[in-house]
């Protein structure tokens, strides 16, 4: 049995999809098991458990062979050293009186040293406490992971995007060693049966990353150079990591949560200086470019999984977003509870669009329709094929059915004429007694003209957006559509 800590993240949400396309027996403990389980095979288990508390652990832990430590809480504000430290404790005890073989830890690159940053040392002390519990540890130290959706590409990628000049500071000249999602999680796997010289009593710190070793302002440059953008950078020597920090939180507002614990770890190199994993895993990480371009290419497909801002402790209790960036693509994500099932949720849903509308504000809809017709598009004449019935590649209205999964999911593709691609997305969860409906409008601008577009119509969005959930979560209350 495997337990995998922080499989609603984004690494260790696509380390169990590994898992479970080699039909390996996974556990993943959660907080909100109701969140997690609809996005994992039927065959994985889902427990619920917190590592902050110490009781919630024994279940979690009996019968498991290997557990992956994957949990970290930088979200969490000041105190994020100390959960850190009390969560590794609390897991290592338990992991000890329940038997398990080996504990996989994926902590982060950076030499110790008195001006290491909070995030950096944090990352490394966990290591220790979890070594200190006497159970086997196998601790992975990585640099920037390049992938769709993690938090230190998304950045670079909306930085970026956004900007045609940045003023840089000093901390985009130093050196990292970016290793592809995919690398990172043959290395994990591996480490489950990995044979470890010493013994069970050896607890080996392995540090992994790519084959390049380069600096940020040369990521960001070879993400231009793959997107077709022509960016300039100017570097400057006063940009602090806390002014960095509040430049990064106006820029990118999705990551001033965590923006100064991690520009504050930037300032430190974080490349591999012992080479012992090359000798011992039998893997040959890819170099920079290939990693970028692989996330490129695999972005569509990458969004509609994990993705780092999937992970409760990345933002707290917070059930909606307004109008946030991640990565090239602008999210509008808002969430209502109905106390109904998630089938009575879902018909409203199953339903939207043709006749019966799109629950507030037609007239609305109906003039949008109008001005794509008038600039070529095709309005909204195609209607739907059958009124409460719904299959992958139905159009409906001046959407196409993209993603369906009867009561939980529908995704909705524009076919408007919009600078940039649009998607409508409608999710149920079961939360208790009731439901969770969650209503997202992605955007994928492109160029100036697509950020022009959207927030030019932001008003109406926050509108029109909060008027349609509200309506269909009614219709539901109803039992029928509205």
């Amino acid at each position: 049995m495997i337990l995998v800590t922080g499989a609603t993240g984004y690494v260790g949400g696509r380390l169990v999809a590994a898992f479970e396309r080699q039909d390996l027996p996974v556990r993943c403990l959660a907080r909100h098991p109701e969140h997690l389980q609809p996005r994992v095979a039927p065959t994985t288990e889902v427990v619920r458990g917190d590592v902050l508390d110490r009781a919630s652990l024994d279940a979690a832990l009996a019968g498991v062979d290997v557990a992956y430590y994957l949990v970290h809480s930088m979200g969490a504000g000041d105190a994020f050293e100390a959960n850190d430290r009390v969560g590794a404790e609390h897991f290592g005890a338990a992991a000890r009186a329940a038997g398990v073989r080996r504990i996989v830890y994926l902590g982060g690159l950076g030499e110790d040293g008195p001006d290491l940053s909070a995030h950096l040392r944090s990352r490394h002390e966990v290591g220790a406490v979890l070594r200190a519990s006497g159970v086997q540890v196998v601790e992975l130290r990585a640099s920037i992971v390049i992938g769709s959706g993690s938090l230190s590409f998304e950045m670079v990628r909306a930085l970026v995007e956004r900007l045609p000049v940045m003023v840089t500071p000093r901390w985009v000249a130093v050196r990292a060693q970016p290793i592809a999602i995919g690398d990172l999680l043959r290395y994990l796997v591996a480490a489950r049966d990995l044979p470890i010289e010493g013994g069970p009593t050896a607890n080996p710190v392995f540090e992994i990353g790519g084959a390049d070793q380069v600096s940020y302002g040369e990521i960001m440059a070879e993400y231009a150079r793959q997107r077709g953008l022509r960016r300039l950078m100017i570097p400057v020597p006063v940009l602090t990591p806390r002014l960095s920090s509040l430049w990064l939180g106006l820029v990118t507002p999705l990551y001033a949560r965590v923006g100064r614990k991690l520009i504050d770890s930037m300032r430190h190199e974080t490349v591999v200086r012992d080479d012992t994993a090359a000798r011992v895993f039998d893997i040959r990480p890819t170099g920079m470019r290939e990693a970028i371009a692989a996330a490129l290419r695999n972005e569509d497909g990458e969004f509609a999984l994990t993705r780092w801002s999937d992970a409760l402790s990345s933002g707290g209790p917070v059930q909606s977003w307004d109008s946030v960036r991640f990565g090239s693509r602008l999210v509008d994500s808002r969430a209502m509870r109905v106390p109904v099932p998630p089938a009575q949720a879902f018909v409203p849903i199953r339903q939207i669009g043709g006749r019966t509308g799109w629950y507030f504000a037609d007239w609305l809809w109906d003039l949008r329709g109008f001005l794509d017709l008038l600039v070529g598009g095709i309005g909204d004449r195609r209607a739907r094929r059958h009124p409460d019935d719904l299959r992958v590649g139905d159009t409906l209205d001046w959407w196409r059915v993209e993603i369906y999964e009867p009561n939980r999911l529908l995704r909705l593709a524009a076919e408007m004429k919009v600078p940039g691609r649009a998607w409508l997305e409608f999710e149920v969860t079961p939360d208790g007694d009731g439901s969770i409906i969650r209503q997202t409008a992605l955007f994928d601008p492109v160029g100036l003209a697509g950020l022009v577009y959207w927030w030019g119509v932001y008003p109406l969005h926050q509108l029109v957006f909060r008027g349609m959930l509200a309506g269909i979560a009614q219709a539901a209350l109803r039992g029928r559509a509205a």
